[in-house]
């Protein structure tokens, strides 16, 4: 008789991870099982073999798949429910797919992207782009940053990586921030590589199962291209870790575990003696800081990929000089005519701007009421398509009022801008125009991946959108960026936002000045002279780096220390507040003397879903000293999160 420690994929006890079962079949570290727990079977993974307990044991009941998990994959589980102090179950819930153990049909999934694009077969790589093929071939094993310009062609060099990887018999992961940018990088690796396994969350149940299976079963080495849930497919032998655009906070999710795919990559790359690359114009402060601090290497890449390009032209609009918007009140005469000269000539403008909806403010001009949500005590944003206003945290929504609830006046206006006001202007503006919008509210058939190949052939001639259009993409008959409010997100009151407003609108510059075209970027703001936007229109990386280094040494913040936001949600204020503030005095007799406590005070969103929420602020150097303050938290009500990339 054989004994084994089981991880069931579901929290049976508290703080218990894994029990002990009993089998006469033999079992290694990694394979899949069902279990009993309590009168229901459970799916789990074989953790290792114990001598027999003292204790009765229940049977293993059946194994699920005839491979174990590869022995990397489950030991970055482990340390991430180690690291992130969270129950093993939460971790596999997140590093498995659901229906484990429905049959499935088998076929070799198609590939759903295939776009028509301009290919170069003789790969002449720059000075730059070999001098990184060079860098990375020659490291150990480990992280390397890659730090090229937009349109300098990193993703040449991750191609390059990826069929050196694969001729070494070693499989590649490649991830990117999010789904709209998946159909790009899957397009370009298809000109290489014939077999490229896909996953990303808008798969099917079945679909994410299937490639599942296909990795595992893999004979030969894989090319996974997907989001942060790609990086748990279960490769055999991993050579080789991409992480692009890595600066995108999106590779931090937001649920428990609240895991940092950087982070759990470098694991997964250790333990499978893997490089990797994690690519970006716009490198995080802290990861450059801690590259540079650990000697790892940091490769710039500033010549562009194509020969003969030509830097775009930079026009900075103060948005506080009301004569330069004498021919619409938000988007300036410099822009209106941009986007004019590129609709006769032929060419593509890319209107940016990162709130969605039509009009961020309804309230009433007589008495001043204000639309708020009744759960979240948010202001309501309105979508005139919809003809409804509609909570962006919970969702809830309601009919336009024609008259003001409380003084009955009919004086109801609507203030703000969002990205479908934005189209409704230039639509009216330019009836003409074939215009397209990119957000959160645009249904399934008018995303990036599925409207890819009209932008990219120049079928649709004025883009407009959220961060969504700011990154990755490519555009041959892209003329004019214009942003419309640059410094939107400054004013937010969180330690990230002057970096979050450098990279957007670094990135979002860097759709042009990637051929031999003129190119324009117009960016409208408040705050010309902000740091954030001098540097981002600049596109002046290190200056940047340095500034935002200074002010972060200065007031304790990564990467100078490390953080953990305590969140409580209660049905009434008074309660939230005497908890947050006993809680706290109960830390505090507990920590380390590092240990520095800021609150509690009403988080940036003090009500959601009826709740009220206040929260307490730690910092300290070792983050140690506050994962081990995690062990006195209440059961109920708290929820918390470590190394958060926002206090908002």
């Amino acid at each position: 008789m054989h004994y084994y420690e089981v991880a069931p994929t579901k929290i049976v006890r508290a703080k218990a991870d894994w029990f002990t079962y009993h089998s006469e079949t033999a079992y290694v570290k990694g394979d899949l099982v069902t279990i009993p727990v309590g009168n229901t079977l459970q799916q789990g993974i074989i953790l290792k073999k114990v001598n027999k307990p003292t204790y009765a044991t229940k049977p293993i009941n059946s194994r699920i798949e005839t491979l174990p998990l590869p022995r990397p994959l489950v030991n970055t589980a482990l340390w991430m429910s180690e690291y992130y102090h969270t129950p093993l179950a939460t971790v596999l819930q997140t590093v498995l797919p659901r229906g484990l153990t429905k049959n499935r049909r088998s076929p070799k999934e198609v590939s759903p992207f295939s776009f028509a694009r301009e290919t170069n077969d003789k790969r002449v790589f720059t000075a730059d782009q070999t001098k990184a093929l060079d860098t990375i071939n020659a490291m150990t094993p480990g992280t390397a940053i890659l730090h090229g310009n937009t349109g300098s062609g990193k993703t040449a060099v991750y191609i390059e990586l990826a069929n050196r990887a694969i001729a070494r018999g070693e499989s590649v992961v490649v991830l990117v921030p999010e789904i709209a940018l998946t159909s790009q990088l899957v397009a370009e690796f298809s000109q290489h590589f014939s077999d490229i396994i896909v996953a990303h969350s808008k798969q099917t149940e079945a679909q994410r199962h299937i490639a599942f299976k296909n990795a595992l079963a893999s004979p030969v080495p894989q090319v996974v291209i997907g989001p942060r849930s790609a990086l748990f497919l279960p490769l055999a032998r991993i050579g080789l870790i991409v992480i692009d655009e890595f600066h995108e906070p999106s590779f931090k999710q937001e649920q428990s575990p609240r895991y940092s795919s950087l982070r759990v990559a470098r694991i997964l790359a250790h333990h499978h003696k893997a490089k990797l690359v994690l690519g970006s114009a716009t490198p995080p402060v802290s990861e450059y800081y801690l590259a540079e601090s650990s000697n790892r290497p940091v490769i710039r890449m500033v010549t562009s990929a194509r020969s003969n390009t030509i830097k775009p032209t930079a026009t900075l609009v103060d948005m506080t000089k009301r004569d330069k918007f004498t021919k619409h009140r938000f988007l300036s005469n410099t822009l209106l005519e941009a986007i004019e000269t590129n609709i006769l000539e032929g060419t593509q403008s890319l209107i940016f701007h990162n709130r969605r909806g039509s009009a961020t403010t309804t309230l009433c001009e007589s008495c001043g009421w204000q639309a708020f949500c009744p759960q979240c005590v948010l202001p309501l944003t309105l979508h005139t398509d919809q003809h409804k206003l509609r909570c962006h945290m919970c969702g809830h929504h309601e009919r336009v009022p024609t008259s003001c609830p409380e003084c009955h006046a009919a004086d109801i206006i609507h203030k703000g801008i969002g990205t479908k006001m934005i189209e409704t202007e230039l639509s009216r503006l330019f009836p003409k125009a074939r215009i397209a919008r990119f957000d959160a509210d645009s249904d399934n058939e008018s995303t990036v991946n599925e409207q890819y190949q009209a932008l990219y052939d120049g079928d649709i001639d004025i883009i407009i959108g959220t961060q969504v259009i700011a990154k990755g993409l490519d555009l041959p008959h892209l003329r004019t960026v214009g942003v419309v409010q640059a410094d939107g997100g400054l004013s937010l009151p969180d330690y990230g936002a002057s970096e979050r407003t450098f990279q957007l609108l670094a990135q979002v510059i860097g759709r042009v000045g990637r051929n031999h075209h003129p190119t324009a970027v117009i960016v409208q703001t408040y705050q010309p002279s902000h740091p954030a936007i001098i540097y981002g229109l600049a596109q002046q990386y290190h200056e940047f780096y340095a500034y935002t280094l200074k002010e972060r040494k200065k007031s304790h913040f990564p990467p100078f220390t490390y953080l953990l936001k305590l969140q409580c949600s209660y049905k009434t204020e008074a309660v939230a507040i005497k908890n947050a503030r006993t809680l706290r005095t109960a830390l505090a007799h507990k920590a380390h003397a590092d240990v520095l406590f800021f609150g509690p005070t009403p988080s940036f969103y003090e009500r959601a879903n009826g709740l009220y929420r206040w929260q307490i602020i730690l910092k300290s150097p070792q983050r140690a000293h506050l994962t081990a303050l995690l062990n006195h938290l209440p059961p109920q009500h708290w929820q918390y999160e470590l190394d958060p990339l926002s206090l908002l």
